[in-house]
């Protein structure tokens, strides 16, 4: 995982994984845009982000890294 911060992202892949609990998670194959991690690919999973695998793919996104724990947000 890469080091606490704000990420400007894009979308590469994404995936519809399978819960226990009955959520509808997303495998999220985001790449680093800008900075020190350019190029990276990060693979994260999110729940409650609006759309389907094939709206997501290709979508500028926000990644978040507070105390290791990632967070993604989809920007329109």
């Amino acid at each position: 995982m890469i080091p606490d911060g704000t990420y400007d992202a894009f979308v590469v892949d994404a995936e519809p994984g399978v819960a226990d609990d009955g959520t509808a998670p997303i495998h999220l194959e985001l790449t680093i845009l800008a900075g020190e991690h350019k190029g990276n690919m990060i693979t994260v999973t999110a729940v409650g982000l609006a759309g389907t695998e094939i709206d997501l793919m290709g979508m500028p996104a926000t990644l978040t890294v507070v105390a290791g724990q990632p967070s993604v947000c989809i920007d329109d």
